[in-house]
């Protein structure tokens, strides 16, 4: 018998132009936790962050190497909301990113599917932050 296939991501490589003020800003102004830091060499390290009590999910902040990366920085995706950050508790957040200067690029609004609003991160990639009307089930 073969075991069940079983996946999850588990990190998404985001390209940032300076490692300590992307840890700054991730942790300090949304409040995520520094997993790890680990030099590499050469200027590089291996810098993990994630959403408090998050599944596992981490961000891994990748500095820019070259004029090719660096032109991505804070647009990987085209001007496109790039990443959802999923809350249980949509205005508390929301104040508390309001309060520290997080930029929104709208007001929040009720969707059928929940409470959203588009915000920014320090370089301008697109996120959504999510409260979803019913939470998806773990499987």
């Amino acid at each position: 018998m073969s075991k069940p296939v079983r996946q999850h991501i588990g990190s998404v490589a985001l390209v940032v132009a300076d490692y300590d003020e992307a840890i700054e800003f991730y942790t300090k102004k949304l409040l995520f936790n520094l997993v790890e830091d680990t030099d590499l060499g050469g200027g590089k390290r291996w810098v993990l962050v994630s959403p408090p009590n998050s599944n596992g999910t981490n961000l891994l902040l990748a500095k820019a190497s070259g004029e090719t990366q660096a032109r991505y920085v804070g647009d990987q995706t085209g001007g496109r909301v790039f990443l959802f950050l999923h809350t249980n508790d949509f205005w508390r957040d929301y104040e508390q990113m309001k309060s520290v200067g997080v930029v929104f690029n709208e007001a929040p609004r009720a969707e059928e599917y929940g409470t959203v609003v588009v915000f920014q991160d320090l370089y301008g990639n697109k996120w959504d932050l999510l409260q979803l009307k019913q939470p998806p089930q773990d499987k």
